[in-house]
């Protein structure tokens, strides 16, 4: 399987009543066991490189790691960029081989949100890439800054901008260390009727698993971004394997002891958003 669109990999899920979980990657074993659990139950997923990974990795080499995967795997795999800040930085990340990126201009007026997000889709489309966007504003736990989104504003952005998925705040917030946030459906639903392309919701971790299976089979939510639930599992498994195995030094015999727990944690993620889990 070669590496896969956003908008197809999404179009499918919105036909079929599901969703197609947007994982966040720091590193090679991350992306690999992603794409090992995405194959088991044969499910497409996205790899999605953000801030915190770009700080680490090189983008060049991310986007080389992410094609290999996609390329070499029996599943569709979406390469994104998640919350690219200027054109300049999606660029970038289109001249290193990702063919999904995402324009975050949720913190600006929304004028200037329409401006930015616009001309990325002007570029992006030139040359194959899907565009997801943001309006409203989705926080973070340690400040509550969330802003929610207005359906009659995410109207007017998605008319002016033409993105081919929309981010949207109605709830959900980033880096939840437990799943307790309730979303407000009846917003969820405004927006949906208001906006034909597929949502997406960031902070997935956060979100009550029964309503995250809801959503993905029940509205138009195509894309469910999950990254803290993954890096909890690595830390309980690389502190339980170094305090039974107090002699290991080897870097990748650590790494590799969590990967069936990742995995196991992944499955269970990616199954929450199918019509039957």
């Amino acid at each position: 399987m070669t590496i896969t669109s956003l908008t197809e990999v999404l179009s499918d899920a919105l036909k079929n009543s599901y969703a197609v979980p947007g994982f966040v990657v720091l590193g090679w074993e991350d992306a690999l066991y992603f794409v090992k659990a995405g194959e088991k139950i044969n499910h497409p997923i996205i790899l999605q490189a953000g801030p915190k990974c770009r700080s680490h990795i090189p983008i060049k080499l991310l986007g080389s790691m992410f094609r290999y995967l996609a390329e070499n795997s029996t599943i569709p795999v979406v390469c994104h960029l998640d919350h690219g800040n200027t054109v300049d930085e999606i660029k970038e990340a289109i001249d290193c081989g990702f063919n999904s990126v995402m324009i975050d201009g949720s913190k600006l007026d929304l004028h200037s949100n329409i401006t930015l997000t616009s001309k990325v889709v002007k570029v992006a489309h030139l040359n194959g890439v899907c565009v997801e966007a943001e309006i409203g504003y989705v926080g973070y736990t340690e400040d509550k800054s969330g802003k929610l989104t207005q359906p009659n504003e995410a109207k007017i952005f998605y008319e002016n901008t033409g993105v081919d998925a929309l981010a949207v705040s109605v709830g959900n917030i980033h880096l939840a260390t437990t799943a307790s946030n309730e979303l407000d459906i009846t917003l969820l639903k405004e927006i949906e009727n208001l906006v034909p392309c597929p949502l997406v919701l960031h902070g997935g971790s956060g979100i009550l698993e029964e309503i995250r299976h809801k959503v993905s089979v029940e509205t138009s939510v195509c894309k469910i971004n999950i990254g803290t639930e993954i890096r909890k599992v690595f830390g309980t498994e690389i502190r339980s394997f170094l305090g039974k195995n107090p002699e290991v030094f080897d870097r990748l015999e650590i790494l590799e002891s969590y990967g069936d727990s990742h995995m196991q944690e992944t499955i269970k993620n990616i199954s929450l958003l199918r019509s039957t889990k």
